[in-house]
């Protein structure tokens, strides 16, 4: 009994001493395990990838404009009166030729009268002069001198009457009136504004576009807009580019057409505008900030492997977020997008979750 427990005693002095001696070697073993492990770590690259797949390409052109009524006047007299009539309500429709507002004529009409009664007595002198020249009973010299009496009459109503047309506003074109800033018996001259006639249906868009797309805007573009508050997408179209380019903001002034059925917008209002100008169909594009300059041209990081590998491109069209890839890329490649800066050619990567 005493000889087993002597050996037991023996065999753990011996465990504990190989323990002791074992100990430090497996410590060190482990640290350097760690450690390569957390070098291997430190080498890899986090980044964010985007996986090439074909999609549609547009160039877009995005402004902002103002919106135009299609046609606006100021009413007013072309010549000086006081104001007999007014004829059409505040914020009412008119059309064409109708009569808006009178100034009292009443001496105009007065020598109107006077001279139709005149020119009836000389056209039936004129006729007796015509039938007597036809028979040689008055010579040609005494014809002639009735009738230009008569050609004289005739002159003299005409510009009575223009002068009467004067004293009347008629709406120029179908609009709808504004506000009325003169009353009845008011005197007023030709700098004297009645009020405002606007047509507001169709409506007009002037904006402008950089001079590097000339050529590529023209009468028949279709645009969207938007303006302010309002959720609705609209469309109109381009009907006229102006043919020379401002050399002081290097733009060109284009003008665009929206039918306003329901007469929903108004003039005035500020709008945002997109120009679609070319479009590709199934293009390999990636987001412009995954582009590196360089003296050679441009390259991308392309993920493979687990490792970053540096790649040339060849680019073609440009928008505002994407880049098309003509060569260097193909689809299913995964092109990283963040963390560039910190790549090198090789480089191991870990790719971060989007």
């Amino acid at each position: 009994m005493k000889n087993n427990l002597r050996t037991f005693l023996w065999i753990s002095v011996g465990l504990i001493v190989v323990g002791l001696i074992a100990y430090p070697k497996i410590r060190d073993y482990r640290i350097k395990k760690e450690s390569k492990l957390q070098t291997g770590t430190k080498q890899a690259a986090v980044v964010k990838i985007k996986v090439i797949n074909p999609e549609l390409l547009l160039d877009i052109i995005k402004s902002s404009g103002t919106i135009l009524p299609d046609e606006e006047v100021d009413l007013s007299f072309e010549t000086s009166g006081k104001i007999s009539n007014i004829y059409f309500k505040e914020g009412s429709y008119v059309k064409k030729g109708e009569l808006l507002a009178k100034l009292i004529d009443d001496d105009l009409q007065a020598q109107l009268d006077k001279l139709i009664i005149q020119e009836k007595l000389a056209k039936e002198k004129e006729n007796r002069q015509k039938i007597l020249l036809s028979k040689e009973a008055v010579s040609q010299e005494s014809y002639d001198q009735v009738k230009s009496d008569l050609q004289g009459i005739e002159s003299e109503i005409k510009l009575l009457k223009a002068r009467i047309v004067k004293t009347e506003i008629h709406a120029p074109f179908d609009g709808k009136i504004g506000l009325r800033f003169v009353s009845e018996g008011a005197f007023v001259n030709s700098s004297s504004q009645v009020a405002k006639l606007v047509k507001n249906k169709p409506l007009k868009i002037d904006f402008s576009i950089p001079e590097k797309y000339s050529g590529m805007v023209k009468p028949g573009t279709d645009l969207s807009f938007k303006v302010e508050e309002i959720e609705k997408t609209y469309w109109a179209k381009v009907y006229a580019v102006e043919p020379k380019v401002d050399p002081q903001t290097r733009t060109i002034a284009v003008r665009a057409m929206y039918e306003n059925k329901d007469e929903e917008l108004q003039p005035g209002r500020f709008v945002s505008i997109q120009l679609v100008i070319r479009e590709k169909k199934n293009a390999v594009q990636i987001p412009t900030q995954a582009i590196i300059p360089e003296m050679g041209g441009e390259r991308v990081f392309v993920v493979k492997m687990g490792r970053a590998i540096s790649t040339s491109i060849k680019t073609g069209l440009r928008t505002e977020n994407n880049i098309e890839i003509i060569e260097g890329v193909e689809p299913g490649d995964s092109v990283v997008i963040s963390g560039i800066m910190q790549l090198r050619h090789d480089m191991p990567v870990v790719v971060k979750e989007l």
